[in-house]
């Protein structure tokens, strides 16, 4: 069979075959922790399922507006003016997920050839899609500034060139839940306008965050032209299966990448779209994303503490819910391996995220869980 060269470029994802792994052990009548998959373990929000039904009954069965229904457009619209951000309908298109707005930002600005920095440890479909583009990768590695970008300014510089189409930056972070500063994105902003490039912010994660403030990226002075923002409702919303995002860039963008949202995607779907409308503009689901929010904080201090007993390497971030500790000083591969066979505890290898030597744990799982799976790599061995 021949396979497209585009396609050999890319792995599956990792995140994914451990997931996989992790349920055909279930369906042996395994008992496993599986702290692989970024999805909360809550409920979508009642008055948000409600909405759903409601548009179920009110027929909203059919096509859309390829970019969104009005309602929705404008409710994101105004969510991102409240975080200081220069946003209109015009500037939103509605997406089936963040990773399909993701994948239209990057078919959209990418030609054969140019070049997309990733700062490592970067979520492993960024890569995948930048090479679905045609893109090559230039990289930075955070991980000896705690995962922070601020003090990486000086790396980032060297890594952008004059082919330098995009720098993705994604605060809070999937694998490691650090939160950016605001300097750190007026750095950004200085180096992408020297080197005439864009920025991609994945803000999928910005209302999960403890005791800090996530900056938005269109919001920072001079910085709002240059940037495409990644969001949607799977994270803070608990919706993961509904398969619900947007990007929000400058209304051209937004028109080209309108070409390949009509081509491929047609729209979202019509009565999960409403149900978005209720997710931002109901009050009672602010309230329950708030309980989530504090029981993901108190979750990440019991996993942080644990491991730490244990003598765990662990920059704690300020965001999302994921942590990334050290695990092993060469094959962090083997050792995740070993974690689900030997202890029955699913994690992600962080070479996956260009972070060797490191896991990410995600604690969208209860403390009891949590607990367990330290005490299962401990017996093992593993810490």
């Amino acid at each position: 069979m021949n396979v497209a060269d585009r396609i050999e470029r890319v792995e599956p994802s990792a995140t994914l075959a451990i997931s996989n792994k992790a349920s055909a052990l279930e369906a042996e009548g395994v008992d496993v922790v599986d702290l692989s998959v970024g999805e909360p373990d809550f409920p979508t929000p009642e008055p948000v399922v409600e909405a759903g039904h409601d548009a179920l009954d009110a027929g909203h069965t059919g096509y859309t507006p390829s970019k969104g229904i009005p309602e929705l457009r404008e409710a994101i619209a105004e969510k991102h003016r409240a975080r200081g951000a220069d946003c209109g309908p015009g500037n939103v298109l509605v997406t089936p997920g963040g990773k399909q707005a993701l994948f239209e930002t990057f078919q959209t600005l990418v030609d054969d050839g140019d070049e997309v920095v990733l700062l490592d440890p970067a979520w492993v479909s960024y890569e995948a899609q930048a090479k679905l583009a045609g893109a090559d990768i230039r990289r930075v590695d955070l991980s000896p500034y705690e995962f922070q970008l601020e003090p990486a300014l000086d790396d980032l510089a060297d890594a952008m060139t004059d082919d330098t189409a995009l720098v993705i930056v994604n605060s809070p972070s999937n694998p490691t839940g650090a939160v950016y500063t605001e300097a750190a994105f007026e750095g950004v902003r200085d180096l992408a306008v020297a080197n005439d490039a864009h920025i991609v912010s994945d803000e999928i994660y910005a209302q999960i965050t403890y005791n800090v403030d996530q900056p938005a990226a269109a919001a920072i002075d001079g910085l709002g032209e240059r940037t495409i923002t990644i969001d949607g409702f799977s994270k803070s919303f608990s919706m993961t299966g509904w398969r619900l995002g947007y990007l929000i860039a400058p209304e051209e963008i937004v028109s080209q990448a309108g070409k390949v949202h009509s081509h491929s995607v047609s729209c979202a779907t019509n009565f999960v779209q409403h149900a978005g409308v209720t997710a931002l503009t109901d009050s009672a689901v602010d309230d329950t994303i708030g309980e989530m929010v504090a029981a993901f904080h108190e979750r990440r201090d019991l996993l942080a503490g644990r491991l730490a007993d244990h003598g765990v390497d662990l920059s704690v971030g300020d965001g999302a819910f994921y942590a990334m500790p050290r695990v092993a000083d060469d094959d962090d591969v083997a050792w995740c391996e070993t974690a689900i066979e030997d202890a029955h505890v699913a994690c992600v290898p962080g070479s996956a995220f260009g972070a060797p030597g490191h896991a990410r744990f995600s604690y969208a799982a209860s403390q009891e869980r949590l607990a367990e799976a330290v005490d299962r790599l401990a017996a093992a061995d593993l810490i």
